[in-house]
């Protein structure tokens, strides 16, 4: 009787642990959204939502606020942000999203969003702040609030007069720094602005363009990722951590310019590890250390950049990049129950399905293209046989062997 009770419990744990081992090579085959269907898209991504929901309720923006300065503001903003997604990709569900973007929105416009950020900036409480709300709001609107519309007009003034008013096309963020992501951003609202209001805004986004284009790194020709507050001069090359979200944005501005910088980055910033498809934070050939940016690198690549990225392949088309990096998210970040690493991060939850979701909002995401990318998944396959092989054997040969004692 008791070597059959051992047998039993020798196999199964054997069979638990086979199963966590196949479980994880299955999600190494991952699909990205941009071969799903819009539905299917939001399908996965709505108990995503639901977690992300139910923990900033429970004071996770807070939590978040603690890692790094945008904590509180991001964990909220791309909740909303990938709420107008789903209205965008599925009208039965628009007036949810719109209910769901409402109540980040107001969120951000809280004492507590708006904590962090400098009140007497140009525009007030800087870039950072004024373009990722009205970008936002923009959204609300496209999903059926009229009500913000006004609001999108004044916003879009301000942010129109404060770049016409400064010599650098990258305004500050915070006092004497200057980030030209922050201002991707926001010069993408501010077209957006445009398109809802009527008011002709191509001037404005032509001159900071043709600004931006000619304060460019000269490393990689990709813009930098830190700037001179006055002039706009590069200060820092391109990194990965700022030029996912350039990219994601670009290209509802100036869309042939940003998939020539798409292309470019992949080439430049693509992982040189076996088996770990992620995004370096600095390009080829240049090491550096992470920061409060980019979070801790691992093997000199940015899980937080990666995330980013994985949005971006999907609204560039980029099917082999798209493949690698969900494969990795939901394999690495063990997905279970719409969170990810067991929801610890909340913030990096909103990352990746701010990223899943990702849909254009002036320009339709890229047709899909391209094909391959699958020989990254070698070494996990070597390591998974090996995982298996050797416990089921010991399993099969402690099963069949009589207690002692």
């Amino acid at each position: 009787m008791w070597r059959n009770a051992w047998r039993a419990v020798a196999w199964g744990l054997a069979l638990v642990y086979c199963a966590a081992v196949l479980t994880f090579a299955g999600r190494l085959y991952s699909t990205p959204a941009l071969d799903k269907s819009g539905r299917a898209v939001v399908a996965d991504a709505l108990p995503r939502l639901a977690f992300l929901r139910d923990a900033l309720e429970d004071g996770a923006g807070e939590d978040m606020q603690r890692l790094f300065p945008e904590g509180y503001f991001f964990s909220y903003a791309l909740y909303g942000l990938a709420w107008v997604d789903v209205g965008m990709r599925t009208p039965e569900r628009r007036d949810r999203a719109r209910a769901e973007a409402q109540w980040a929105m107001r969120h951000l416009e809280s004492e507590r969003g708006k904590a962090p950020f400098d009140p007497t900036l140009t525009p007030p409480y800087g870039v950072f702040y004024a373009g990722w709300t009205l970008w936002l709001r923009g959204g609300l609107v496209r999903l059926g609030d009229a009500a913000q519309l006004d609001r999108v007009r004044a916003d879009s003034d301000t942010l129109a007069q404060a770049f016409s008013a400064s010599e650098s096309p990258f305004l500050q963020a915070y006092p004497h720094q200057s980030w030209p992501c922050d201002s991707t951003v926001a010069i993408a609202a501010l077209a957006l602005g445009a398109d809802l209001t009527g008011v002709d805004r191509g001037p404005v986004v032509a001159r900071w363009l043709a600004a931006a284009d000619a304060r460019r790194d000269p490393a990689t020709g990709l813009l930098p990722h830190r700037a001179d507050p006055v002039t706009g001069a590069p200060l820092d090359g391109a990194r990965a951590t700022s030029q996912v979200i350039i990219l994601r944005f670009l290209r509802e501005v100036a869309p042939e310019r940003a998939r020539a910088d798409y292309r470019h980055f992949v080439e430049r910033h693509r992982s040189t590890v076996p088996g770990a498809p992620g995004v370096r934070e600095y390009p080829r050939g240049v090491d550096g250390s992470g920061d409060v940016d980019s979070g801790p690198l691992v093997l000199g690549l940015s899980m937080s950049a990666s995330a980013v990225a994985l949005g971006n392949a999907n609204l560039y088309g980029d099917r082999p990049t798209a493949r690698r990096l969900a494969g990795l998210s939901e394999a690495v970040g063990m997905r279970a129950a719409g969170r990810y690493l067991g929801g610890a991060v909340p913030v990096a939850d909103a990352f990746l399905v701010w990223s899943h979701v990702a849909t254009g909002w002036r320009l339709p995401a890229d047709r899909a293209h391209g094909t391959g990318g699958g020989w990254w998944r070698l070494p996990w396959s070597a390591v998974i046989v090996l995982l298996l092989a050797g416990p089921v054997w010991r399993a099969a040969r402690h099963a069949s062997a009589r207690p002692t004692g």
